[in-house]
């Protein structure tokens, strides 16, 4: 089938039922289970016209490369595309100040997909990063995220430092996280229009990305480990500016 995706996990399936369901051609659930989240996604399906086949185990596995918890959806068409267009666009017509997470060299589908989740949960209005040296959002990285991915929209620039330079002309503050910085992040001020720079495990962020920072920040650490998983990180960073902001 053209342009066929494959979306799993009840979660991401539930999302995409919700914001989408003209894109599910078909929806395989695993025979003989019928518990509470599969009788709400089924109802979710037959609400909208969207066909239910049962299968076995085999076959479902067959179709996801993944963990799918017994539920698959078969889709059709792209998923929408959003691109500096959009978010300029968005932002344009954002009621409030912007709240943004930057992504750079975040190549794990895992961490995208966990990023996704946090961002999400943390009332982030998108999710920037660079279309090279960066994750997609593969169906893996869409059930990390558990829906998140469905509503949370992943815009993939060309330039990254020429993005971040035009947020800055529109107003926006960038704070960059990175372990060598003097400031914590408990000590900087999250509250205005801002967008929160995660790099990569390990490289952190690219030399260009870091000089395009208005400020940089780090988390402190009190143990033995000298550094966080990226998408913990962000989840610190993102809920210490989703306080400040609300207060």
């Amino acid at each position: 089938m053209a342009n066929q995706e494959i979306v799993f996990g009840l979660h991401a399936v539930q999302a995409l039922l919700k914001s989408s369901p003209q894109r599910v051609a078909q929806l395989h659930l695993l025979r003989g289970r019928a518990d509470q989240r599969i009788q709400k996604i089924t109802k979710m399906a037959e609400q909208n016209q969207v066909p239910v086949r049962f299968a076995s185990r085999q076959s479902l596995d067959d179709l996801a490369d993944g963990n799918h918890q017994g539920v698959v959806a078969v889709c059709i068409g792209e998923t929408r595309v959003y691109d500096e267009k959009y978010l300029w666009e968005m932002l344009g017509a954002l009621g409030e100040a912007p709240f943004l997470l930057i992504l750079d060299g975040v190549t794990d589908p895992h961490n995208l997909g966990a990023c996704l989740r946090t961002a999400d949960a943390a009332g982030v209005h998108a999710v920037i990063a660079p279309k090279d040296n960066s994750a997609s959002l593969t169906p893996v990285a869409r059930k990390v995220a558990c829906g998140a991915a469905e509503v949370v929209p992943y815009i993939t620039v060309t330039n990254l430092a020429r993005t971040m330079q035009k947020l800055q002309e529109g107003g926006v503050w960038i704070t960059g996280t990175a372990g060598e910085a003097e400031k914590d992040i408990y000590a900087a001020d999250l509250a205005g229009p801002m967008a929160l720079v995660m790099g990569a495990e390990g490289k952190g962020m690219r030399r260009l990305t870091r000089e395009h920072c208005d400020y940089l920040v780090k988390i402190p650490m009190q143990g033995s480990v000298s550094s966080l998983n990226v998408s913990v990180a962000t989840g610190v960073c993102l809920f210490e500016a989703q306080r400040q902001r609300r207060s």
